[in-house]
């Protein structure tokens, strides 16, 4: 088939055609930027994106703009755009905003859990345990993803997950985990996380949303042990 000039390639077969092109790119540079295969404040340009997900520029600049609109890039004039960074103060904050939204999802699934929901949750840490060992520190934040994407299935409150799902806290770690590499995973978190479960397997609503604020505390004030705050630097000055 011949196209005439000017059209776009993305939209043969049809405008559902080029529509379902327009959201499989969507979600695969998504995914490539959640899953940290691009540095924070990485430039992102439409030619390169074309040929990395074989779609358009049209449809690339549609994907750009949705992506900016949600927060994962931000564009520039230049038609390219760049993954997003965050200051210490943005990282706070969204660790702020998580904690008091996962402690009303850790509620919410002390209520609803099911027996199946609880073996996952008990099998992640048990095995968050087994990887307390030198080369295991990938995985160990893999699984502590993982149980927080359980406690928030067991939930089954799609409200309050589309809002932790829109603060972009996987960016926020891959930028401040990898900034300190040397650091390893704390060992209090797995006993966070095992006070959490308790709570749940015993269908405490305020206790586990008391045992999810704590947990995610914890990690704020790790974070900002090893990245200071601009409130923190001012109290120095």
């Amino acid at each position: 088939m011949v196209l005439a000039a000017g059209a776009d390639p993305d939209n043969e077969g049809g405008p559902d055609a080029g529509a379902n092109r327009t959201l499989q790119a969507y979600h695969d540079l998504r995914a490539l930027i959640l899953s940290g295969h691009y540095e924070p404040d990485s430039r992102l340009t439409e030619s390169g994106l074309t040929t990395q997900l074989q779609v358009s520029r049209g449809t690339i600049r549609s994907v750009l703009a949705r992506l900016a609109q949600e927060g994962y890039v931000t564009t520039e004039a230049n038609r390219s755009a760049r993954t997003r960074s965050f200051s210490v103060d943005e990282a706070i904050e969204i660790l702020e905003t998580r904690a008091v939204l996962e402690s009303a999802l850790a509620a919410k699934a002390a209520e609803r859990a099911t027996e199946a929901d609880i073996a996952a949750m008990t099998e992640t840490c048990k095995r968050m345990w087994d990887l307390q060992v030198p080369g295991g520190r990938e995985e160990y934040w893999n699984l502590n993803r993982k149980f927080h994407e359980q406690v928030k299935q067991a939930a089954r409150q799609a409200t309050l997950t589309r809002f932790v799902d829109s603060l972009l806290y996987p960016l926020v770690v891959q930028q401040y985990r990898d900034a300190d590499r040397r650091a390893n995973p704390r060992t209090d978190s797995v006993r966070e996380h095992e006070a959490i479960l308790a709570a749940i397997v015993t269908h405490n609503p305020e206790s586990a949303a008391a045992a999810m604020r704590h947990h995610l505390s914890s990690a704020r004030r790790a974070l900002q042990l090893n990245f200071p705050t601009s409130d923190d630097q001012l109290r120095k000055g």
